[in-house]
């Protein structure tokens, strides 16, 4: 990014961004008379949900996209900029890339194919890929590849920082070799014992979905979840860096090449090392139909979605915390209640889906944050969780 739109952010935030980033609601939602009751903050929540997106750009965020439905009432809005250059309000129906909500897409497409007894969740991952699984993770259930139990290690990338990441934008993985890298070498743990949240396992279950149908996992997942949900903005960008159709673009604070920290338009960026663990694009409308389907039992159906929501009895493997990870979700207590769902990142983008497990309260957001990927969570998308759910327990 160049000095001016270092410049024009800026000017954004000191001046409150003015009229771009005002937020803007659904009539049709929220107006009176709709019919339809407008949600309120969870009682235990600070800043409804309104303040938390209004004066769009900020330092932590450009954009910002919101929905919650149930039965408790709904509201959509949005706030911030298209781009930093043009300052135009941002596009209600862009699509943006969900980073690791596309895990809860693939398990899933495994827990569909399991139904039909495509797919067994106890047999080891080694019986469908032997030529890929060595024999010191010969023990891995797909299960565990599932839910993180599996101790095999994260692949070997070149991206120790967000400026090396940035540097190899463009390098193109096959899921083959990523697996190659990670199952090289020694197992963290043994598995079923410990749970680490990481990609590998997800990139392994998409080519057991390739293995068993004969077809490739895009495909399955297309006719799968994709077309009987009607989900038409939903797909996988497969090798291509760009992202098809109106998007808000992301940004990211990072090194810049005259040496200064600033923000880079990161909006281009291939998704290959994430694949079946982290590489679709979507919109808000379509993770919100995506997540009231799967919560209502009909995505996957019957005891197999209960994977969905059954943590495993073990501890992370870094905190010693209880495993917060399921098959496909997480969870976590907000306001008192069990709250279900899946945030993602990737460079630039941020997005999550997220429901109490009666489907009374639903949350689907895509924030454009200047700190993807992390340590913490975004503020903005912090506050978002927390003035649709409440605080954390």
């Amino acid at each position: 990014m160049g000095k001016t739109t270092r410049t024009l952010l800026a000017a954004a935030l000191l001046l409150g961004a003015g009229a771009p980033s005002a937020v803007a609601a659904d009539p049709a939602w929220a107006a009176p008379g709709s019919g339809v009751p407008a949600v309120a903050a969870s009682p235990a929540a600070g800043p409804d949900l309104s303040a938390v997106i209004a004066g769009l750009p900020r330092a932590d965020a450009t954009a910002a996209l919101v929905r919650v439905g149930g039965t408790e009432g709904s509201w959509r809005g949005g706030a911030g900029v298209r781009d930093l250059e043009s300052m135009s309000p941002s596009v209600a129906d862009g699509r943006f890339r969900i980073g690791s909500v596309t895990k809860v897409f693939t398990a899933a497409t495994v827990l569909r194919l399991a139904e039909e007894g495509r797919v067994d969740l106890d047999r080891t991952a080694r019986s469908y890929l032997p030529e890929l699984i060595p024999g010191r993770h010969a023990t891995v259930t797909v299960r565990q590849l599932l839910d993180h139990t599996h101790g095999i290690p994260a692949a070997a990338l070149p991206r120790r920082t967000v400026e090396e990441a940035y540097a190899h934008r463009f390098d193109r993985y096959t899921a083959e070799e990523l697996v190659r890298s990670a199952t090289a070498q020694p197992r963290e743990f043994r598995p079923g014992t410990r749970q680490h949240y990481l990609n590998i396992g997800y990139t392994i279950a998409g080519l057991i979905v390739e293995r068993v149908t004969g077809t490739s996992y895009e495909r399955q997942l297309e006719l799968l979840v994709l077309r009987p949900l009607g989900l038409r903005d939903t797909y996988a960008p497969g090798a291509s860096p760009l992202i098809a159709g109106p998007y808000n673009h992301g940004y990211q604070t990072m090194r810049l090449d005259d040496g200064t920290t600033g923000l880079r338009d990161v909006s281009v960026w291939g998704a290959t090392d994430a694949w079946a663990a982290g590489d679709l694009v979507s919109t808000t409308a379509d993770l919100e139909r995506f997540t009231r389907a799967l919560f209502a039992g009909r995505v996957v159906r019957g005891p197999l979605l209960e994977e969905m929501f059954t943590l495993p009895k073990v501890r992370d493997a870094k905190s010693g915390d209880p495993a917060a990870y399921s098959v496909g979700l997480s969870m976590k207590r907000l306001g008192g209640r069990e709250v279900w769902g899946k945030t993602g990142g990737r460079w630039g983008f941020n997005a999550a889906v997220a429901s109490t497990r009666d489907g009374a309260r639903t949350l689907v957001y895509a924030v454009n944050s200047t700190d993807a990927k992390g340590e913490d969570m975004n503020p903005t998308a912090l506050g978002l969780m927390v003035a649709a759910y409440g605080l954390p327990e």
